[in-house]
């Protein structure tokens, strides 16, 4: 693990440099350091629009009773889209905007869901009331600092 890392902080800034250069001789620095921020802003509020989404769906799934499983990891593909997307440069911004797409989001994360490499354990309870044991206790409920001001 510890090479891979290793070999990914090495490569993509070198990535990274090189592609910059490039596409700053063809268009210019200046053109070239607004492409950046803007890409940086725009993924920003595509981030934000695809998170809303997901949200919505993983809270229907968990109000009909389903584990949200695709939709927490789609999650974790987002805010892994919004690293790379705030980091500069036009690799890092291309595998960024790859992840926002859903096809492709998905796509990189039902394999790993069918191959059962993430998996949830949880528990259900019960609770057994038995109707002819009911005791009502009625009472009032008085908050203090309400009770000290009427003094």
């Amino acid at each position: 693990m510890f090479r891979i890392l290793f070999v990914l902080f090495l490569l993509v800034p070198l990535i990274e440099i090189y592609f910059l250069i490039q596409v700053g001789e063809v268009i210019g620095a200046g053109w070239t350091i607004f492409s950046v921020v803007a890409t940086a802003v725009i993924g920003a509020g595509l981030i934000r629009t695809q998170g809303a989404s997901t949200l919505l769906r993983a809270q229907a799934n968990l109000q009909q009773g389903s584990l949200p499983a695709l939709e927490m990891l789609e999650g974790i593909a987002l805010a892994v889209s919004g690293v790379l997307l705030l980091i500069p440069g036009f690799f890092t911004d291309a595998l960024g905007f790859i992840l926002l797409i859903p096809f492709f989001r998905q796509a990189l994360i039902k394999p790993l869901l069918e191959k059962g490499q993430f998996t949830m354990r949880g528990q259900t309870m019960y609770s057994h009331r038995n109707s002819d044991d009911s005791t009502i206790i009625e009472g009032e409920i008085v908050d203090r600092d309400d009770h000290e001001q009427l003094k």
